[in-house]
């Protein structure tokens, strides 16, 4: 028996681009998050990087420039990317299944990943990328007319265009819709306080599990991301982690325990995980696919170590993808890909033993 919910059609991008008519967003606007200082340079507050500009500079994200002692970004009302997605592509499996999400994404990214599938818009700027001309209200018009009941944030790195990002957001949440943030995590705490009154869930993406990979293979610090997992939580965030494992960088087996530790000391047992298979990309590219037989062994370490939801991700076909209840064990969401074959989950709680299961499912 599946929840009682309206479902969602997918509209291919070219007729939803048709309603309502394009307009020209402004690609340029002062950001939000930052502060002057003396000889007309600026230090940008929106994450960790904390990049100080002088005039004419440009952040590591690819799109705030210190012009004229201000800091302006130029990734506003002009995305790359638009599509009509599954929310569980996100992956999100405890938020809203079933239905469709607006997926929307600029040029940019605070990483330098070196595997990075969206490598060709996440290590560009917005002026080397194809774009269309959308204001936050028109995307959240076009939204509303196709009845499409979530906007995600996705793609590239949304914290590079957070001022796009929030104000989309607060239009959205005034018209019933939800927020969904898939992210990095690399975000200063203070503008991430402001997003968390607009955001209904997130994604996190814990790369690695040592500050020596971050900054080797990413270009960032492990310590701001575990911060901004906590705060969603502590916001009422609906919270779900992907890890990627990529073989011979944190496939160990010692690594995989500190973090599902982590995990469940620090957010809690019932936060969902997705340990992803990689596939040779951008910089990586003669690195292996991860061998299934790693995904499996991370999957139960975690389960072993109490974690309640635990699930492999870019590997469709088995009970992986599949949630079970922590208390009497029954089948409750049967998956294959981003198809739902069968939800047992009744008014967030399970079918068979009444047990209530982590998430937003109304």
């Amino acid at each position: 028996m599946k929840n009682s919910k309206i479902k969602f059609i997918v509209i291919p991008v070219f007729l939803f681009l048709l309603l309502p008519s394009m307009g020209y967003g402004e690609a340029q606007k002062e950001a939000y998050y930052y502060e002057q200082l003396e000889g007309d340079k600026v230090r940008c507050l929106n994450c960790p990087h904390m990049c100080v500009l002088s005039p004419g500079q440009t952040g590591i994200c690819r799109v705030r420039e210190n012009i004229d002692g201000k800091l302006y970004t130029h990734a506003y009302s002009n995305p790359c990317a638009i599509h009509i997605d599954p929310i569980e592509k996100k992956p999100l499996f405890h938020f809203l299944p079933e239905n469709y999400v607006l997926s929307l994404a600029i040029a940019g990214c605070n990483f330098r990943c070196k595997y990075c599938q969206n490598w060709s818009i996440s290590q560009k700027s917005p002026d080397e990328t194809d774009n269309y001309s959308f204001s936050p209200e028109q995307l959240v018009d076009s939204a509303d007319v196709h009845n499409i009941p979530i906007i995600a944030y996705t793609y590239s790195e949304p914290s590079i265009f957070y001022e796009y990002m929030l104000d989309m957001a607060k239009i959205a949440r005034d018209r019933g819709i939800k927020n969904v943030w898939v992210t990095n995590g690399f975000l200063n705490k203070e503008p991430l306080l402001e997003l968390c009154k607009y955001l209904d869930a997130a994604n996190v993406d814990i790369k690695w599990f040592t500050e020596d990979l971050y900054r080797e293979m990413s270009g960032g610090s492990l310590e701001p991301v575990l911060s901004t997992c906590k705060t969603l939580i502590e916001n009422n965030v609906h919270l779900e982690i992907t890890n990627l494992i990529v073989p011979t960088l944190n496939d160990d087996e010692d690594m995989i325990r500190e973090l599902v530790r982590w995990i469940k000391e620090n957010l809690g047992p019932d936060i969902p995980v997705h340990f992803s298979r990689f596939f040779p990309m951008y910089k990586l590219q003669h690195l292996s696919p991860t061998p299934v037989q790693t995904l499996q062994t991370a999957r139960q370490i975690a389960l072993d170590e109490g974690l309640h939801y635990v699930y492999i991700g870019n590997y469709p076909g088995g009970d992986w993808e599949n949630t079970f209840c922590p208390n009497c064990g029954r089948l409750l969401i049967e998956r294959r890909g981003y198809t739902i074959l069968q939800n047992n989950v009744i008014n967030g709680r399970c079918k068979y033993c009444d047990y209530e299961i982590y998430g937003v499912w109304e």
